[in-house]
């Protein structure tokens, strides 16, 4: 099935949180109203039902259902990749179906996980996944977490002359699979940077956008680095808005009171900023009082928040 044409997508898409109550309900307001600020920030699009909004944690109606709030808080103002991927592809291609119907502008596939198939049989799933929809296809491919094989620059590239697969969330340590697929790929396929190790070498090695969880908590930051590396490029200005972001990411992997998940990180800095960050289902629990006072200050320092 030929995919539908749309205008090529670029720029800050943050993977949405999915907003949970205390005792791990879903809380449909609360998700609505995240989605809603983070486009009045400017962000130029969103993930819904992405690895930051919980999508394994959730059953398949509440995945529909994280969906369709979304899309109604986005309101065609950005476009919305669905995240429709399963192990199962029977069930990949029924959910990438009601997200095509349900109005997405691409579905966020990832990679088959847990089971670890073969390759070619990695290859064959986005390749029967096209023959059923029209629906862009966007492969999430991000090994560390599927625990599948990664696809490879080359096969990006294969997938993508053929037709079958229209953009990619690259989640490697390695930022050159940007300046591959740039290389190998039709012009009109969209790579995104898909960590958030790395942000500022992946958008000024050429990649479309930025894809990742921590866009929830400093979107407007992000559309200011994404913004100074386009057109006629200001380096300095996005190297002074990365060392802005930078040390989060240097909070999660080197925290002073013991391991961190990333979405207590991002949630707790949106209720710092005095904005809803909301619970996720455990086993991810909120920070520690003391690595909660870590990010406070941290927040401080780069002149976020005000100090006491």
């Amino acid at each position: 099935m030929s995919p539908k044409r749309a205008e090529k997508m670029k720029g800050i898409f943050p993977a949405a949180l999915t907003m949970f109550d205390a005792q791990g309900e879903l809380d449909e307001k609360a998700t609505w109203n995240h989605a809603d600020w983070l486009i009045r920030q400017g962000v130029q699009g969103l993930v819904a039902a992405g690895t930051s909004g919980e999508f394994i944690a959730l059953d398949d109606t509440e995945r529909r259902r994280v969906i369709e709030i979304i899309l109604d808080a986005a309101k065609g103002r950005v476009p919305v990749l669905a995240g429709t991927g399963y192990y199962s592809t029977r069930k990949t291609i029924e959910t990438t179906q009601w997200a095509e119907a349900a109005g997405a502008d691409g579905a966020l596939v990832i990679l088959p996980y847990f089971q670890r198939p073969p390759k070619p049989a990695v290859l064959e799933h986005y390749r029967l996944l096209r023959k059923n929809t029209a629906l862009p296809i966007w492969v999430y491919n991000n090994p560390g977490n599927s625990a599948c094989e990664e696809l490879k620059s080359w096969e990006m590239a294969e997938l993508a002359r053929a037709g079958v697969i229209q953009g990619v969330k690259s989640t490697v340590p390695s930022t050159s699979p940007v300046v591959e697929m740039k290389l190998l790929c039709p012009p009109e396929f969209c790579v995104f940077y898909g960590s958030f190790t790395a942000a500022l070498e992946g958008l000024s090695a050429g990649a479309d956008g930025w894809i990742s969880g921590i866009l929830n908590f400093m979107p407007s930051e992000a559309v200011e680095l994404y913004q100074a590396l386009q057109n006629t490029p200001d380096l300095e200005k996005a190297r002074r808005t990365w060392y802005r972001i930078a040390p989060f990411v240097q909070l999660f992997f080197h925290p002073a009171h013991g391991p961190v998940n990333d979405l207590a990180l991002w949630r707790a800095g949106l209720e710092l900023r005095g904005l809803h960050g909301g619970f996720s289902r455990p086993p991810f629990f909120p920070l520690t009082e003391a690595q909660r006072a870590d990010l406070a200050q941290l927040m401080i320092q780069q002149g976020m928040i005000a100090g006491s």
